[in-house]
């Protein structure tokens, strides 16, 4: 029989961000990035089936059995919060559980770079949180949450599904509201976000073109806007978001999102050189007069590209300039840098001038 605390104490005792529970298959945990088994018993039917019974409400497990998914953030004491994630297949109950790691991470403590404290600092517009499934978006918007929150006298409205890191009021005053519970959606809640006096609104996910229009309305108000959405990388994320507009929308979409857009953080996870851990690889879209123009122009993705590289006086970078700076800081590897370049024949040349900047600077005699 399945004993769900004694492998959740498992999976914090060994870092894992995820656990997976899928009949007929043993657990599996994911550390580092890296999926492994855990030598436990094959999970059994009535094992998943126990688990959602005490973890769902009544109508979340309707819902289920239906044919849908539910998330539920699950706590137990002693050991932790967990984004659990239930869901169907082949006939059967399978979960993921999330760890949610304890307390509120830090701007500095997560290794992002100045420009995120810049743009959570924003007065108005919006500012995307980008990246794929398991790249750390939810922290990095945390931590610009908890910015805002530490910084300035801001009513921060979240919306979220489901809420994962609860922030206390500091400076500010935050109100998380849930997707289900709270508010019938993310597109309601942000309708009705203008009657709650926000300073800073933060939207969880874009799923369609209507949650999107609704995150850009806000911005355009006059509010500070962050919200998370897919990317894999600062000019896809912009590209993408537009893309889920009708072509008769995208021109005044365009106008729009370069009136309103003050940046973009899109982000992946790559191993920590010779240890455990992840480090972020961060690329940094800043709206300037440029960059908004291009934006704004159906043929614009060449020029943002270009605007980004060479973007640093603003705090702009892309990501094989940041894989290059994690390297000569000897946080990555070269392999795990050049396999997660963007274009790697370039990547390799940085590094190289990076080998050489280190050499130079060890032979070099004191001052």
């Amino acid at each position: 029989m399945l004993d769900l605390e004694k492998l959740l104490h498992l999976a914090v005792d060994e870092r894992a961000s995820d656990v997976h529970l899928k009949v007929g298959a043993r657990p599996h945990v994911r550390v580092d990035g890296v999926l492994r088994e855990v030598p436990l018993d094959v999970v059994e039917p009535e094992d998943t089936e126990r688990v959602i019974m005490r973890i769902l409400s009544a109508e979340r497990v309707e819902a289920l059995r239906a044919g849908g998914e539910a998330d539920v953030v699950y706590a137990i004491p002693g050991v932790g919060r967990f984004r659990a994630s239930a869901f169907r297949q082949q006939g059967r109950v399978a979960l993921v559980l999330r760890r949610i790691v304890p307390g509120v991470p830090s701007i500095d403590a997560l290794g992002l770079p100045p420009a995120a404290a810049r743009l959570a600092e924003a007065p108005a517009g919006l500012v995307l949180v980008a990246g794929l499934a398991g790249s750390g978006r939810t922290s990095t918007l945390a931590a610009m949450v908890d910015r805002v929150n530490a910084s300035r006298p801001a009513h921060v409205v979240t919306i979220e599904q489901p809420v994962e890191v609860v922030h206390a009021d500091k400076r500010g005053v935050v109100d998380q509201r849930e997707v289900g519970i709270d508010t019938a959606s993310f597109q309601t809640g942000l309708t009705a976000v203008a009657h709650q006096d926000p300073d800073v609104v933060v939207v969880g996910a874009l799923p369609d073109a209507d949650t999107a229009m609704g995150a850009l309305e806000v911005a355009d108000a006059g509010r500070l806007v962050l919200a998370v959405t897919q990317g894999v990388g600062a000019v896809d994320a912009v590209t993408r978001l537009v893309d889920r507009f009708s072509p008769a929308q995208r021109a005044p979409v365009r106008a729009l999102l370069g009136r309103t857009l003050r940046g973009v953080l899109c982000q992946r996870l790559l191993p920590r050189a010779g240890g455990r851990g992840r480090v972020p690889a961060v690329e940094i879209l800043v709206a300037n007069g440029p960059v908004s123009e291009a934006v704004a122009d159906s043929d614009g993705a060449g020029r943002l590209e270009i605007l980004m590289a060479e973007g640093d006086m603003w705090g702009m970078q892309t990501f094989d300039q940041s894989l290059a700076n994690l390297y000569q800081r000897g946080l990555v590897s070269r392999e795990d840098a050049l396999a997660n370049a963007t274009y790697e024949p370039g990547l390799a040349v940085m590094l190289d001038e990076a080998n050489r900047t280190r050499a130079h600077a060890a032979t070099a005699p004191p001052a």
